[in-house]
């Protein structure tokens, strides 16, 4: 039974992948590194920035201590808002998909994104309350494909039923939907136990195919029957 809904935030709410792609790209210049949008796309896209960072200098022979990565990340973070406020977007049928869940499921996010970028995006979208918990860059070690963001999600959701005395049973990993957009962040719903709903947003149909369900765009998704589908029968309610 489906209880809860946890969304991956860039490139399933906004498209701010190219804009991510725009700054890794212009910090890394200043380490006389190319990135390609092709090799960003294909190796990097779904980390996190600290992950994406250490993957590339690694992948290029550099040097990768803490203080170098915090350094690394500061800088893209600063360019990336001052874009992000001059160009955003959200796909079609985030917000009324997101209006409508919230009124029966639990709803979070678990993303590799920085909190402050997460919490600019869903105020402009109209959306700052309808997420029960967002979980960040910020709030993990280890970014996807590891499934730690997405267990601490679900360890967060259990806390908040606990503090408004909501009823047992506690949310389990296996009545969770993951809505992702890359493979790095399907994978590491999978190994938390989640089912997956990708969008072919960053990539193919075909590329997303470990998904349990895929769609083109959230504006063709119909929880209660793709509920009905993954899970075998009735959707489930907020309680």
């Amino acid at each position: 039974m489906l209880r809860a809904l946890i969304f991956d935030f860039d490139g399933v709410v906004a498209d701010n992948e190219p804009i991510h792609l725009s700054a890794f790209q212009d910090v890394l210049r200043e380490q006389d590194i190319v990135l390609p949008a092709e090799e960003y796309y294909n190796r990097y896209v779904g980390y996190d920035d600290k992950g994406c960072f250490e993957a590339v200098l690694e992948a290029h022979g550099r040097p990768r201590s803490k203080a170098i990565i915090n350094d690394l990340v500061g800088k893209k973070a600063r360019i990336f808002m001052v874009r992000l406020k001059e160009r955003l977007f959200i796909f079609p049928g985030v917000q009324q998909l997101v209006r409508e869940a919230a009124t029966r499921y639990h709803l979070a996010i678990a993303s590799g994104a920085l909190r402050p970028e997460i919490e600019f995006v869903l105020e402009q979208a109209g959306l700052p309350k309808a997420f029960e918990h967002i979980t960040s860059a910020e709030d993990v070690v280890r970014g996807k494909p590891d499934p730690e963001a997405y267990l601490h999600a679900l360890g967060a959701l259990n806390r908040i039923r606990q503090r408004n005395g909501l009823p047992e049973p506690t949310l389990k990993a296996e009545q969770c939907l993951v809505i992702e957009d890359t493979l790095a962040g399907i994978q590491a719903a999978r190994a938390a136990g989640m089912k997956t709903l990708a969008v072919a947003n960053t990539h193919t149909l075909q590329d997303l195919h470990e998904a349990d369900a895929v769609v083109k765009s959230l504006e063709e998704v119909n929880i209660e029957e793709l509920a009905s589908r993954l899970w075998g029968g009735e959707a489930g309610e907020w309680d």
